[in-house]
């Protein structure tokens, strides 16, 4: 049985600046604190924590979805790609950011808390501290 959940976070930055930094290699490097390989293409393939989450970008509207095939080396090889949501909206104190991620396998609940622990905690620090200047946008990321 496929597991699907939701789980939103305010992050203090643009929808464009989230947008940006989780498509470019060093954006989101710098914003996770983790090696990642990112880009700004449909089809494009990524990776993420040191190759421990990889997948394709199925769909890109900028600054506001990123829809991507995705799955962690926990994954077996039976098992289908997730898919992943990611939804951009502008706040007044900064951006909505809602993950819908769905078609996980029977232990996919453990992904909730680790979009908190290893996505939304460094992210919280990176755009709060002033340091996220603009990255580059690519086709390499």
């Amino acid at each position: 049985m496929a597991i699907d959940f939701e789980i939103d976070q305010l992050i203090p930055a643009t929808p464009q600046e989230i947008y940006d930094a989780w498509l470019s290699s060093d954006g989101h490097t710098l914003m996770t604190g983790s090696p990642a390989t990112a880009s700004p293409t449909v089809g494009a393939e990524f990776d993420a924590w040191d190759g421990y989450i990889q997948g394709q970008n199925l769909e890109l509207e900028p600054g506001r979805r990123i829809l991507q095939a995705w799955r962690t080396a926990e994954f077996d090889g039976s098992d289908d790609d997730s898919r992943l949501e990611i939804l951009l909206a502008a706040q007044p104190a900064g951006t909505l950011l809602t993950i819908r991620h769905s078609n996980l396998p029977g232990h996919g609940m453990q992904y909730k808390q680790g979009w908190v622990d290893s996505y939304f905690t460094p992210m919280l620090a990176y755009f709060s501290s002033g340091d996220n200047g603009p990255v580059e946008k690519d086709a390499t990321g």
